[in-house]
């Protein structure tokens, strides 16, 4: 029933854009969520800034899939490469590990290059 529940909301959230790629979308609706009924809850990530704006579209607009940024990514991203700390300072300010400073910077760049080179909106989500 669950996977029903989400797939509906997927839909109901990707409707304008078509149902292309509902798999992104139930995939970014499963991020950073325990898997099944064991295991531990992933730990919260601290933001030092939330983003005012959370569309980009490219002019001119196409009706293209677009891309979702999570808020962790865009801060990892924000701290690295606007602030200048290296990515073990940045997993202190965010209170992760280095490792996962670098897993979410390499997603927030492939997928910035990845809208800056198709053409494809990028939204971040709230």
């Amino acid at each position: 029933m669950h996977v029903n529940l989400m797939c509906e909301y997927a839909q109901k959230l990707y409707k304008p854009y078509g149902s292309k790629n509902i798999r992104e979308v139930q995939k970014l609706l499963r991020r950073r969520h325990r898997r099944g009924p064991r295991g531990r809850m992933p730990k919260p990530v601290m933001l030092g800034v939330r983003p005012s704006i959370t569309k980009f579209f490219p002019y001119p607009q196409s009706n293209q899939a677009p891309i979702y940024l999570e808020p962790a990514e865009l801060e990892a991203l924000r701290l690295v490469d606007l602030e200048g700390l290296s990515q073990e300072d940045a997993g202190e300010r965010m209170k992760i590990s280095r490792g996962t400073v670098w897993r979410l910077l390499q997603s927030a760049r492939r997928k910035v290059a990845q809208a800056l080179t198709e053409g494809r909106p990028l939204f971040i989500n709230p």
